[in-house]
């Protein structure tokens, strides 16, 4: 999509919020459905004030995210900002209403601006948290400026697969400020809306121009033709794919994936290996119930049929100006990045040591050992062990203290979202630092299975 390309990081902002948007004191026409015996707390006009800048704060630590689906806040980081003490103020208000604030801010949005439904697919049941939940995502972070700039710049390039444009980012501010005020009531004044004003300016200034950067190097999306399916058991298949043009990814990276039984239903999903001089690209996809996109993925498509594909992101790579040896925890279709991995070390000549546990349930979830071990004869600086539940009683996560030292590893994981929080934890516990330890927030990759 064409958007036009910003000159700075501050173009937009400086000089307070007028030119960028203003919340109406009204809304044109109250949404049906939510209207409730409390009377609303509409968002108040405010008076220019100057802009916090991600870009110039020197941020504490990252505080750990709250989430609006679960309710739990995060604690307040020392030193926070005037604007992150109060945004996480509100994040703590409404959390137990998170529901009640999605359906508000999605009904906000299709009765005021109606152009912007056709960016949406035609269910909301599955998109409908995802929104929201980025840009509460990165309100919170707003004091760490190099985790939230690299959140938010991928963000920005993901979107444009939507057909995302600058002028929409208004619209989203103006609801997003009506759902907050409206929930969040008994926090919120003048001050806070100001703060998240500022806030939201920031967020999406940041995505705009990583947005119109991107739009300068790479399409927004690319269509890619199936040619190769493989049914490795009755839910779970190995697919390959030859796309439209050049596609550069790390190897460890994912990508978002469309098919055209489901239009505008994205989901991600992790490349099983590393880049290919044929330019062909594959992917493991396991069928969930429910899952539109796996079962299309899974029992729909045949060699012939085209999906589109967003830019790839993630930062699960392999650092190759290390020697460190790699421990990788791959549990169920989470071997598919465990592989490019391996992969990619092989083609860099290295001979630093990789240790591959291979989790599954059941011997038939291990669809891959015969690859893997094909890996293993071919390099002896590989090992893998696969790691059966029903018949060791041993999680994933707990196999890897029988084993080690891993003072010398950096850790890499991909799987199920219990099985990388487990995971953590237990890596932590047995002396590998949260900086060597490396998976794609769990966050962002919850749909992947759908």
């Amino acid at each position: 999509m064409d958007a036009p390309t910003t000159t700075s990081a501050d173009n937009g902002t400086s000089g307070g919020v007028d030119g960028w948007f203003t919340p109406r004191r009204k809304p044109a026409t109250e949404p049906e459905g939510e209207r409730d015996t409390a009377a609303a707390s509409e968002p108040a006009e405010i008076s220019p004030a100057p802009p916090i800048s991600v870009l110039e704060a020197s941020p504490p630590s990252l505080p750990a995210a709250a989430s609006v689906v679960s309710g739990t806040p995060a604690p307040e980081a020392q030193e926070a900002s005037p604007d992150a003490v109060l945004v996480r103020r509100t994040m703590v208000e409404i959390a137990p209403v998170a529901d009640k604030v999605t359906s508000y801010f999605y009904a906000l949005l299709f009765v005021r601006h109606p152009d912007l439904r056709s960016l949406f697919p035609p269910a909301m049941d599955t998109q409908r948290d995802r929104l929201l939940k980025a840009l509460l995502t990165a309100a919170e972070h707003i004091d760490n400026t190099p985790v939230l700039v690299d959140y938010l710049q991928n963000l920005g390039r993901g979107h444009r697969k939507y057909g995302t444009r600058p002028e929409h980012y208004p619209a989203v501010g103006e609801c997003l400020i009506g759902a907050l005020s409206r929930y969040a009531a008994a926090v919120w004044d003048e001050e806070t809306e100001a703060a998240w004003v500022r806030t939201y300016t920031t967020i999406s200034q940041v995505m705009i121009d990583a947005a119109a950067a991107d739009e300068l190097r790479a399409p927004a999306w690319w269509y890619a033709e199936v040619v190769a399916h493989d049914l490795r058991t009755p839910d779970i298949a190995v697919l390959t794919v030859r796309p439209d043009q050049p596609y550069p990814f790390l190897a460890g990276q994912y990508t978002s994936v469309e098919t055209p039984w489901w239009p505008r239903v994205w989901r991600h999903y992790s490349f099983a290996s590393a880049p290919r001089s044929d330019g062909l690209l594959t992917f493991h996809v396991k069928a969930v119930p429910a899952g539109w996109v796996s079962n299309a993925l899974v029992h729909r498509a045949r060699p012939g049929d085209v999906i589109r594909l967003g830019p790839p992101a993630g930062s699960m790579t392999v650092d190759h100006a290390t020697d460190s040896g790699l421990l990788c925890l791959g549990g169920g279709t989470g071997i598919a990045p465990i592989k490019a991995l391996v992969e990619d070390v092989a083609e860099h000549g290295e001979r630093r040591p990789v240790e591959v546990f291979y989790g599954a349930r059941t011997d038939q979830d291990l669809y891959d050992i015969d690859t893997m071990l094909r890996l293993q004869q071919s390099h002896p600086w590989l090992s893998v062990r696969a790691i059966i539940d029903q018949q060791a009683h041993l999680q994933l996560p707990d196999a890897i203290r029988e084993y080690g030292p891993w003072n010398e590893y950096d850790a890499y994981l991909s799987g199920p979202p219990g099985m990388i929080r487990s995971g953590v934890d237990a890596l932590r516990n047995v002396g590998i630092p949260a900086d060597r330890i490396r998976h794609d927030a769990v966050e962002e990759l919850v749909s992947a299975s759908g």
